[in-house]
């Protein structure tokens, strides 16, 4: 037996925990951090723009084409299209989770492919980009000009040159943009007026600018083949393309006018401008743009961050000194880290909560050290296995790691506790006390291992986002528990064997005062067993009781998906009336701007101004702020704290609604926290009718006492102009119909003529009509288009205009036109019990046709309760099972069973009393009382086996395996309850998962320590009484089961007893 031979080669022993050690420590160097393992479901993003085109154009001619190629692409779980009032068209393809971000991307870019042969030639040339990208910033980083000599502009064309290109090729990153004024471009600013008078169309000055801002190939002299006597060659060079405003300037549009030459500066103003003005940045007032990072699909945040971070400060130091400075205005990694740190102390605190545990029932620094030597060697060899995994250091595998302190330190206690008390009743050596104590518990300790085990191993097989968070943990825990019964079969009774002295003097007066209450304690307890096996009945009355009041718990107990954190961010979105200008909109971001600053615990605030991060679209009524928080312990206020004052500036706001909101606790679910999802109109292509609906049931939803932060982004009332262009005279005048839509789109939008190099860099140029020409419904008709004759036709003789409204942005979703919601839980009210409001209230407001389709956090949490009830049910199933085959019995093992339901519902009880949700670390706190609570039922089961088959009574049995086996329960078991204690109570960063976790598994071991032990005993004489087992009845090859029923025990001569 390997423990009879590590009890006799000790070295040997020492040896192979030393080994795991030093594998553990080679290990942990290379293993990765982050706040979740990669749980994000892949999504592929697809982009293309078409300036100047409304909403519905963008629709029909965009978004549908490539919508119908997307049906059946494998592993798709829904995608959202986003129809932008700027041109921009965004398709958001989110796939399971466990997809390869790589597949996933190469089958939509061949669908794309395959569909744009059907979408418009300018959206052709403007090209449509297929990216595997996180929706969510990684990290935000705004540049600022200290001394105000560069414009945004100018910081954005050094951002486009020197940061963006650097940033991207770092691994991990999926993509670099820029916000606010966004690169350079050249404008070309045309005079209606001017060129009407000189007889210049749009079409001239495009022709004009294609033709002369071009590059030219023009040969060479002298290139082979060549004649005998030539000498020398040359290479042609051309002008090539223009560089300048003088240049542009310059470009001859017509070379007949009344003074010869008509050139671009005669009809125009040429500038290097922006490529777009729908939106600018701010920094604590000061102007900025701001530069987004984002994650590439399954790579890892913290070392990416880590990588963009050394980068910047690299590139910082080549930054025009005075004239240019950078500010990270949100790091999802701080808080990452911040909680990580904070898990990392709760490890620490909980190992020396255990090392006190067992030094106070142990009575003995010699016997504390060799639990204390275990749990190092099972913990730092547990990270072996996470290498082996792929797994990272994250938030569950710590969690794990936490948990697994009590749990390993119980092994080394079950077999450090039998060899003292054979030590002291049989008066023999530490060595042969160890040798026979082995033989005791080495059944017991396999049993534990496997059931432990069992209960994790099923659930590491559960598909989707819920299956992967369970995998982490399930994984860990069973690792730290495997290697931890390795150790107590071979490290453990060696150290005992060598450390261990009979005790010659009397305990401190301290432990005697301790031994004198658990003597009373347990004489107490085995009257409470005594009277629960004398009233079997009433027994099995408790059970039912706990049984009932187990499934109302879960009835009641409010369920959620993870709970909210204060992750030092809080966003604020604000929108002013459809149709309000970007300086209305500036005004009034200016003045919450300043509000916001004067907050306590606001590190810096950044403005987007005509950015709505929400509905993420671009608008002129619509600005988002992002409020970066101090580092916790330097603020008072929480990140809750801080929704609720600007929740209170939004109410006060007059000229638009606003409404703030925290990131969501899991990134890539969603920009926000709560619960987000589309209103779908099945039967309908028509905003008006959406919006009404949708208006209809945001009123009902923000009528519910459970929800808060309720609103929709369907806006399909925007003010417009609907142009007629009376086609059957323009043909009659010779006017070609395109020349007429051309013309206004130049004039009222922008065309994008085409490049020209700026610092190295590509940039568009792009013509459109000065702003003074185009700010008032009449300049339609200012702008003049040539005949077929070549006369000039005045445009305000082919259109009229009318007033109307319509959609300005749309959103759709798995191609239906969808209305996008969102809303969040009042405190008290967890975010399953919200998805639930909003489900009724649906079915009860929602005319037919319509329908809610869950996107992000609230679409996984819908597919989460399934997964918890499996794992759950399995678990016990597989702890069912194990027990029968160790056994060889099929009715002994429901008495370990019978012990889970009382642990259930202390964790319950627990959990409900402190306001808790039943979220993903409650379930996985449940999956490890299920394996703890059959642990302490076996060690009772497992001796009073033995008991019975040495002859005692069944009763006697029962109570006597209670009795012997209370001490090292309650050793293990507060070793372990008091592990989980800085659990239970954290603060800081990251506090909320701590203590749902902490809290139910408290509750839970509590219950099932005291309380469900009393009734173990009775339960094992239900099932043993009617077929008891003993050693007479085994014949010589076939003894019972060398767990259920105790071998002969050699003595050290090797003489068997009887």
């Amino acid at each position: 037996m390997l423990s009879q031979f590590c009890i006799r080669r000790p070295i040997f022993a020492s040896v192979m925990s030393i080994l795991i050690v030093l594998a553990g420590l080679v290990c942990v160097r290379v293993l990765p951090l982050s706040q979740y393992p990669d749980i994000s479901p892949p999504s592929v993003s697809i982009s293309t723009s078409y300036e100047g085109a409304d909403a519905q154009t963008l629709a029909r001619t965009i978004a549908a084409p490539i919508e119908d190629q997307l049906s059946g692409v494998e592993g798709l779980q829904y995608y959202t299209t986003s129809i932008r009032s700027n041109g921009d068209v965004r398709i958001s393809c989110t796939f399971e989770v466990g997809i390869d971000p790589n597949d996933a991307m190469l089958e939509i870019n061949n669908r794309v492919r395959t569909a744009e042969r059907r979408l418009p030639e300018t959206v052709r040339q403007n090209g449509v980009t297929v990216r595997k990208r996180s929706e969510e910033t990684l990290l935000m980083m705004a540049l600022t000009s200290p001394d105000g000599s560069m414009n945004p502009t100018q910081m954005a064309d050094y951002a486009t040159l020197n940061i963006v290109d650097d940033l991207k090729r770092i691994p991990g990153v999926g993509d670099v943009s820029i916000f606010g004024n966004v690169q350079g471009a050249m404008r070309i600013w045309l005079n209606p007026d001017k060129m009407a008078q000189l007889g210049v169309t749009v079409k001239d000055v495009e022709d004009a600018v294609e033709i002369q801002n071009e590059q030219y190939a023009a040969g060479r002299i002298g290139a082979a083949p060549t004649l005998p006597d030539q000498q020398l060659f040359y290479t042609i060079t051309t002008e090539g393309q223009l560089l300048t405003e003088e240049e542009f300037g310059n470009i001859t549009i017509r070379s007949d006018g009344p003074n010869g030459i008509i050139r671009m500066k005669d009809i125009a103003r040429v500038e290097v401008g922006k490529r777009s003005y729908d939106s600018y940045n701010l920094l604590n007032s000061s102007p900025a743009i701001t530069v987004a990072v984002y994650l590439q699909t399954g790579a890892n945040a913290m070392s990416t961050t880590e990588l963009v971070k050394e980068r910047v400060a690299e590139l910082a130091q080549h930054y025009p000194k005075g004239r240019i400075t950078h500010t990270i205005t949100d790091d999802t990694t701080i808080f990452v880290s911040a909680s990580l740190n904070e898990v990392g102390k709760t490890l620490f605190e909980a190992g020396i909560l255990v090392l006190l545990v067992v030094y106070l029932f142990l009575q003995s620094w010699r016997a504390t050290l060799i639990p204390m030597i275990a749990v190092p060697v099972s913990l730092i060899g547990t990270m072996v296995g996470l290498w082996l995994f792929d797994f990272s250091l994250n938030t569950l595998t710590l969690f794990a790691m936490t948990l697994a302190i009590g749990i390993v330190v119980d092994d080394a206690i079950v077999v450090l506790e039998n060899v003292e008390r054979i030590m002291v009743v049989e008066k023999v050596s530490a060595r042969t006390a160890a040798k026979r104590a082995m033989k005791e518990v080495a059944g017991a300790l396999v049993a534990i291992v496997l059931v432990l085990s069992a209960v994790f191993v099923p659930v590491a097989f559960l598909g989707g986002m819920a299956g992967e968070l369970y995998r982490q943990f399930a994984v860990t825990i069973t690792i730290s528990v495997a290697i931890s019964g390795f150790v107590a079969l071979t490290l453990t009774p060696a150290l005992c064997a060598i450390l261990l002295k009979p005790r010659e003097k009397e305990p401190a007066k301290f432990f005697q005062r301790f031994n004198l209450g658990l003597g009373r304690f347990t004489k107490l307890f085995q009257r409470c067993v005594g009277l629960a096996l004398h009233h079997r009945v009433a027994s099995g009355v408790i059970l039912l009781v706990v049984g009932l009041a187990c499934w109302q718990m879960v009835q009641i107990t409010p369920t959620s998906f993870v709970p909210r954190e204060d992750q030092g961010v809080v966003r604020f979105s604000l929108s002013l009336p459809e149709g309000a200008s970007q300086t209305r909109t500036e005004k009034v971001a200016d003045e919450l701007q300043k509000k916001m600053g004067q907050i306590e615990g606001v590190e810096s605030v950044l403005t987007l101004t005509g950015f709505d991060t929400v509905a993420n679209d671009v608008r002129q009524n619509a600005a988002t702020f992002v409020l970066k928080l101090k580092l916790w312990d330097e603020r008072k206020n929480t990140a809750n704290d801080v929704v609720k004052i600007l929740t209170k500036m939004a109410d006060d706001l007059t000229e638009g609604r606003a409404t703030a909101s925290t990131p969501a606790p899991i990134r890539g679910l969603g920009s926000s926290g709560g619960f987000s999802g589309y209103l779908q109109s099945r039967e309908s292509d028509d905003p008006l009718q959406l919006q009404e609906v949708a208006d209809n049931f945001i009123e009902e939803l923000s009528r519910s006492s459970m929800l808060t932060g309720v609103r929709h982004t369907a806006m399909a009332e925007s003010p417009m102009l609907a142009i007629d262009v009376d086609e059957s005279k323009a043909l009659a005048m010779g006017v070609p119909i395109a020349d007429i839509y051309d013309t206004l789109a130049a004039f009222m939008g922008s065309t994008y003529i085409n490049d020209f190099t700026r610092n190295g860099k590509i940039n568009r140029v792009i013509m459109q009509a000065d702003a003074k020409y185009r700010m008032k419904p009449d300049d339609l008709g200012r702008s003049w288009v040539r005949n077929n004759d070549g006369k000039m036709i005045p445009m305000s003789t082919l259109v009229s205009w009318k007033r109307t409204s319509g959609a300005e942005t749309m959103q759709r979703m798995n191609g239906y036109l969808s209305a996008r919601f969102m809303g969040e839980a009042v405190a008290g009210v967890s975010s399953g019990e919200a998805i639930a409001e909003v489900e009724r209230i649906g079915e009860e407001v929602l005319p037919e046709g319509y329908a809610i389709g869950w996107v992000g956090q609230a679409f996984q949490e819908k597919r989460l309760g399934a997964s918890a009830s499996t794992a759950f049910i399995f678990g016990i199933i597989v702890v069912f099972l194990i027990l029968a085959a160790q056994y060889e019995r099929w009715s002994l093992p429901i008495a370990v069973v019978l012990a889970v339901p009382f642990a259930a519902l202390g964790a319950l009880l627990a959990t409900y009393c402190r306001g808790l949700s039943n979220d993903i670390y409650f379930q996985i706190g449940l999956l490890v009382l299920v394996g703890l609570s059959a642990k302490n039922a076996i060690l009772i089961v497992e001796f009073a086996a033995q008991k019975l088959e040495q002859g005692k009574s069944v009763f006697d049995a029962a109570l006597e395996a209670a009795s012997l086996r209370l001490r090292p329960i309650l050793m293990t078991s507060l070793a372990f309850v008091l592990g989980v204690v800085p659990l239970a109570l954290a603060t800081g960063p990251g506090a909320a998962a701590r203590q749902s976790m902490g809290t139910g598994v408290l509750g839970g071991m509590l219950v099932a320590t005291f309380i469900a032990i009393i009734f173990v005993p009775v339960y094992f004489t239900w099932f043993v009484s009617k077929n008891p087992v003993h050693r007479d009845d085994d014949d010589e090859d076939e003894t019972a089961s060398p767990f259920l029923s105790h071998p002969e025990k050699s003595d050290e001569n090797g003489q068997t007893k009887k």
